[in-house]
């Protein structure tokens, strides 16, 4: 019977304030929303990757060489924990289209001859190539961006002879899940470079291998191992020219899609607390004030005999039935955007047995987190009716002695403000426990709503950066081999050329102590005007004829500084390591590398005379006129990535904007509820007001000020705050593909500011109805009686 009372009052408070219970309710929904939505979403990408890596024997590692005969390849089967391998050959080869004025890559890939493919192909349409010498299949993406179906031909130059090709089926392939053409690629371009699979027997006759291949792929016992295993094959492989060894972790389409799910993850974790920390706060707060506002019918409670804790069970109550409701519609709009999500990342990554899985563990989770946080804010709440005393309770709290406050005894300053400012000014000075807590609230969701706009900026960064301050090219073409210099005069009388500088392009392995990393290194005219480099003190510099130049994420991954010496280890065979020294360091934004003078390059890691490469500047018709030049496997022009960077920013746009809306709406339940409490609490000060002379109007402004006054202190609090946010996010995302460190732009603070104002007017709006639904009378009566 006794319980049975306190939960018909129970309903009647959460009735009472139900504009509050809502709001906090809110906060708690977009937690546990993102909570169960990315944790969700993680789940689905990684079970299903691994069960994908698994139907389709995903290699574990690749070794690329110049040249490697087929029983060199089967003497390193069970040897050194290698439980198999396989040859393939792979090579970059352009495909003639219709538009002659295109230029597409694509990517030959042989399939091994074996019952048990390493990296299989999953069939997505058509069937698996029956004419070996006619026919080929192609990856998904690929297919989709350019509408080839089966049945189609594809016209592709192999060592300057063109092949017809007919498209017997569509596929996907667990190596191309993310499918880019390098690690300097920004994004993904599937009109402009794709992957064909051909049988082992066509590529070995077109590119002229014979019985040898220019790639091994692996399957280990032991993926602990994979470090100690490439030791040893480099050693081994050595003699047939092995130029880079690339373990599962750092396979370009498994390192993104791990990398995504590694985010996911990190995520799932930060936002929910950050947002159920906020409401368990904001109930504290709630549960106290109602204690304050209940004193007397608290001790009339104690006299009857209930006890101090049935009476913060009660509370407490509140707190939890506001806790299970948010969890309940937070997990069940969580698990329905996980759904759209993981189709969402169909159009990053290509999984064709990508599944969308429901687990509704994850709203048990939901609920019990949400009823930690709201059990401990009831009790931290309901904490002061201990102290309540049943004969005391009676008589009405004493109020607190007012005293002058600072800012009064600064007579020119305090003369100067309007009656309406020093009460405003009084209240924010005389409530430091609701200023605080409205200023943290402000200044997170200020901080949160800068790094969203923040990291929007930074694609931009490093778009402008990379692709226009950095690189200062209008093409960029790569030749299937290297090439004599004497190229560049054939390239100047097919094109009308502005400027074009020849390029050497090679993989590295650089060593400084125990640390390695396995890099490009380029070389450019040390002059060259398609760079401009600049260094960590700001300085821009031209390439040293003598010594390396490397890139700012190379130089903190191998622990180097401006004037070290390095090892370079070089991959082609007969070529011994060399010690370098480090000349200088640069600022480059995406991907990481090294760079030399091209002279010095080819006389100490190359040949003499030989090239990979050239950039250039021209507006001719260059696509079309470069299908005379033999041996050009890729162009890349700066219009094409400005393309496809507009496509990217179409789908950041709903993310960005899905975070704007979470922000606002933690700083929205922070100031309404506050200010709601705050009109119940000073209801017989406005009546005091009322019978001045003041307004309901000029009552509700006068609190409009104290809360803008609040907004710009909690915008000014909230930009170190966002600060550490972006700082913390720059250094969890930065990786050897994007380097994020990006100072932040004054129009972020802008944006970020206004965004703030316009959900603190939009909370203020919603509380006006409060000030006039105020029964002023029946203040003055109650504090009289």
């Amino acid at each position: 019977m006794v319980m049975k009372k306190l939960n018909l009052r129970l309903m009647r408070l959460i009735k009472k304030s139900y504009g509050q219970v809502i709001a906090v309710i809110t906060v708690i929904a977009v937690g546990l929303l993102v909570y169960t939505a990315m944790k969700m979403a993680a789940l689905n990408l990684e079970s299903t990757l691994n069960k994908y890596y698994n139907e389709t024997n995903f290699a574990d590692m690749y070794a690329q060489v110049v040249k490697i005969p087929t029983g060199a390849i089967e003497d390193l089967k069970n040897k050194y924990g290698i439980t198999d391998a396989q040859g393939r050959i792979v090579s970059d080869v352009p495909l003639k289209v219709e538009k002659g004025e295109e230029k597409v890559t694509i990517r030959v890939v042989s399939l091994p001859n074996s019952d048990k493919k390493i990296n299989g192909t999953y069939l997505v349409n058509g069937e698996e190539i029956q004419n070996k010498n006619k026919e080929v299949l192609v990856v998904e993406q690929f297919a989709n961006a350019r509408n080839i179906k089966t049945g189609d031909f594809l016209e592709v130059q192999i060592n300057g002879r063109l092949y017809d090709l007919k498209v017997s089926g569509i596929v996907a392939s667990p190596e191309y899940i993310y499918l880019m053409e390098s690690e300097q690629s920004l994004l993904p371009l599937p009109e402009k470079f794709g992957v064909v699979f051909v049988a082992d027997e066509f590529a070995r006759q077109s590119f002229g291998f014979g019985d040898s291949y220019n790639e091994i792929i692996f399957n280990v016992n032991d993926e602990n191992q994979l470090d100690q295993i490439k030791d040893k094959l480099e050693k081994v492989l050595k003699k047939y020219g092995v130029k880079r060894i690339i373990v599962k972790e750092d396979q370009l389409s498994n390192r993104m899609i791990s990398e995504e799910i590694k985010q996911l993850k990190n995520m799932s974790k930060i936002i929910p607390i950050i947002f159920l920390g906020v409401a368990a706060v904001i109930i504290a707060v709630m549960i106290s004030r109602m204690v304050k506002k209940d004193r007397i019918p608290i001790g009339v409670m104690k006299a009857l005999g209930y006890k101090n804790i049935d009476i913060i069970s009660h509370y407490t109550k509140y707190s939890l039935i506001i806790g299970i409701i948010g969890a309940i519609i937070g997990t069940n709009l969580g698990m329905l955007l996980a759904g759209a999500m993981t189709k969402l990342y169909l159009q990053f990554f290509n999984i064709p047995i990508l599944r969308v899985n429901y687990y509704y563990r994850y709203t048990f989770y939901s609920v019990v987190l949400s009823s930690m946080f709201c059990i401990a804010a009831g009790f931290l709440g309901g904490r002061k009716v201990l102290k309540i005393l049943p004969a005391e309770s009676m008589r009405p709290e004493a109020p607190k002695s007012g005293k002058r406050i600072l800012i009064e005894n600064i007579k020119i300053l305090w003369n100067i403000l309007s009656f309406s400012w020093k009460i405003v000014v009084r209240n924010i000075f005389r409530n430091k426990k609701r200023v605080i807590f409205v200023l943290m609230g402000i200044a997170l969701s200020f901080s949160m709503l800068l790094l969203t706009f923040h990291q929007l900026n930074a694609f931009f960064h490093i778009f402008r950066t990379h692709y226009g301050d950095f690189q200062r090219m209008d093409y960029s073409i790569n030749f299937s081999k290297p090439m004599n210099k004497r190229v560049i005069k054939d390239i100047n009388h097919l094109i009308d050329i502005d400027e074009i500088e020849p390029k050497s392009e090679f993989p590295f392995e650089i060593i400084n102590g125990w640390k390695s990393k396995v890099v490009n290194i380029i070389g450019a005219e040390n002059d060259t005007v398609f760079y401009k480099f600049i260094n960590l003190e700001g300085e821009v510099i031209n390439l040293p004829q003598k010594g390396i130049v490397i890139t700012e994420n190379l130089a903190k991954y191998l622990q180097v500084e401006k004037g070290d010496r390095v090892i370079i280890n070089s991959f082609i065979p007969h070529r011994e390591d060399i010690k370098i020294e480090v000349k200088d360091i640069v600022k480059q934004s995406l991907g990481i590398n090294a760079y030399m003078d091209i002279e010095e390059m080819d006389e100490i890691l190359l040949d003499k005379e030989l090239i990979t490469g050239a950039y250039f500047n021209s507006g001719d018709y260059v696509k079309k006129k470069l299908d005379n030049l033999k041996n050009v496997t890729s162009l890349q022009s700066l219009e094409d990535l400005k393309n496809v960077f507009e496509q990217f920013l179409s789908l950041t746009y709903s993310s960005i904007g899905m975070l704007v809306v979470f922000s606002s709406i933690l700083g929205f339940a922070v100031v309404y509820n506050t200010t709601v409490m705050g009109i119940s609490e000073r209801r017989l000060e406005f009546s005091s007001l009322r019978v001045m002379g003041f307004s309901r109007k000029q009552i509700f402004w006068m609190i409009v000020k104290e809360n803008l006054v609040l907004t710009v202190i909690g915008i000014v609090v909230g930009i170190p705050m966002g600060r550490v946010f972006i700082t913390g996010i720059e250094e969890a995302m930065s990786n050897d593909l994007y380097t994020l460190h990006v100072a932040v732009n004054p129009t972020t603070y802008v944006f970020a500011g206004l965004f703030t104002v316009l959900f603190v007017a939009a909370a203020q709006l919603f509380t006006l109805k409060k000030i006039y639904g105020l029964d002023f009378m029946e203040a003055l009566k109650s504090r009289i009686s």
